[in-house]
């Protein structure tokens, strides 16, 4: 009868783990809150919107412009001089420019130079610059280095927004672990509930000495402390996991004590961080957005280095213009013109060749960066799959080594219902179970993490 007694009071310690739980949040349903509603990944997305902004700032350089300039004068009833200067000018992608004017004055005392038919004259000409300007000009560059920064910012935003989902990543882990933390300690807290009573029972029938009542009371002490301290842990995981839960209109999302994480994570991380096809087969780092970012820099700085090149030839534009009256338009006449000439050359040139050698040595410590990067990213990702790998076999293990201590203790309890056994070496044996059972939880979280830092380098939240 004791044995059968006993049996029944040590049965309680793989019950209640079997049975299944509803209200999941699966990863990838969490993964998909974070990219869809955090403010921080929304901010991400801003920075295209922000090239985009720049790309029709640098483009208005190019827009068509009207300039009207007006000055008249009346003193003592005399009209000293009324003068109007207007102009529609159209700048052209290298450099030429196209202006249509009409120019019209008239005054008593008018400065002859300004003296023009009674109605007026209109002029039609073309600016051409033949050194600096002609292929590269400050115009040019800012559109060639706006478009650049479309594809620097698409790169940067899948960099921040990677940045997110990885911390996310980590704090879902983190409420995985200390949940199951929590279950594995509530397990064992009941078990040493009913082992202490039972004990108990056992003394007042004369069975077991009294002293037994006190080691069993000091491991009901040790599982409660344990449990409080995971509890503990556990609402802070809560708390870290909900400021990556919102909605719509940036409103933060509060967990539910309901929810818990998803049971067989470590069948489906891989497949919800795309990890799973790398680790068995190579990944290319061409169109890793680290290396695209620094690319579309090195772009950029080499659109600034022509520039900074082109400052080196003379500064010559030659304008030309046909002029005529309104009325004569249609009659050209080659002798009716406005020709100018602008020219501009510094002796030593100090100044350009200083500033073309700083442009050529930021071209090249880019470069540097961008090789170093390319051979860091390579070997870290190399060495996330020889982790992955390495821990899926460590998992094995750690599973065969819990099974191990479970036999054991299930021996022991065996024995101590045969009284060849002491409740110390059966406390022992559960010790000895329980850290395994925690070990193989830290496992499992290294496991995730693991797939997390891979999902960081690949940086693809998409």
């Amino acid at each position: 009868m004791k044995q059968i007694f006993l049996a029944f009071l040590f049965f309680g310690l793989s019950a209640g783990a079997q049975e299944k739980i509803s209200n999941e949040l699966t990863f990838t349903e969490f993964l998909g809150y974070v990219k869809k509603y955090h403010p921080l990944v929304k901010n991400a997305n801003l920075e295209i919107s922000k090239s985009q902004a720049n790309l029709m700032m640098a483009r208005g350089g190019f827009d068509p412009k009207i300039e009207v300039d007006f000055s008249e004068k009346q003193f003592k009833g005399s009209e000293y001089y009324s003068i109007l200067n207007s102009s529609f000018k159209i700048p052209t992608w290298y450099g030429i420019e196209i202006k249509a004017g009409f120019d019209n004055s008239e005054g008593v005392y008018l400065n002859p130079q300004n003296t023009l038919p009674n109605q007026g004259l209109t002029s039609l000409g073309v600016t051409i610059p033949l050194g600096q300007g002609l292929f590269i000009n400050q115009r040019m560059a800012d559109v060639r280095k706006a478009k650049m920064q479309m594809q620097l910012s698409l790169a940067e935003r899948k960099l921040q927004a990677i940045v997110v989902l990885y911390d996310a990543s980590l704090a879902y882990f983190n409420w995985k672990k200390n949940f199951n933390e929590v279950a594995l300690y509530q397990e064992y807290n009941q078990n040493a509930q009913i082992r202490f009573k039972g004990i108990q029972s056992l003394i007042i029938q004369g069975d077991k000495p009294a002293i037994d009542s006190v080691e069993a009371g000091i491991i009901v002490k040790n599982r409660k402390l344990s449990l409080e301290d995971s509890n503990l842990k556990l609402a802070k995981a809560k708390l870290e996991l909900a400021t990556f839960l919102w909605l719509e209109n940036n409103i933060p999302l509060e967990l539910s004590d309901a929810l818990i994480p998803e049971i067989q994570l470590e069948f489906t991380i891989q497949e919800s961080l795309k990890t799973n096809a790398l680790l068995n087969s190579d990944f290319s780092i061409t169109n890793h957005p680290k290396i695209n970012a620094l690319q579309s820099k090195i772009d950029m700085l080499n659109v600034e280095r022509k520039l900074k090149a082109n400052m080196l030839l003379p500064k010559i534009d030659v304008g030309y213009s046909y002029i005529s009256e309104p009325s004569y338009i249609d009659n050209y006449q080659f002798e009716d013109y406005k020709i100018g000439l602008d020219f501009y050359f510094p002796l030593f040139l100090r100044k350009e060749r200083g500033s073309l050698k700083l442009a050529k040595y930021k071209v090249q410590e880019s470069e540097f960066v961008l090789d170093l990067e390319k051979v860091q990213l390579t070997n870290k990702i190399n060495a996330q799959k020889l982790e992955i790998k390495s821990l899926l076999k460590q998992q094995e293990l750690i599973k065969d080594l819990v099974q191990d201590n479970l036999i054991m203790l299930n021996s022991e309890e065996r024995l101590f219902s045969f009284g060849e056994s002491s409740l110390f070496l059966i406390n022992i044996r559960e010790n000895n179970l329980v850290t395994a059972q925690l070990s193989k939880i830290a496992l499992e979280n290294r496991f995730y993490i693991s797939n997390s830092d891979l999902f960081k380098i690949m940086a693809n939240p998409d």
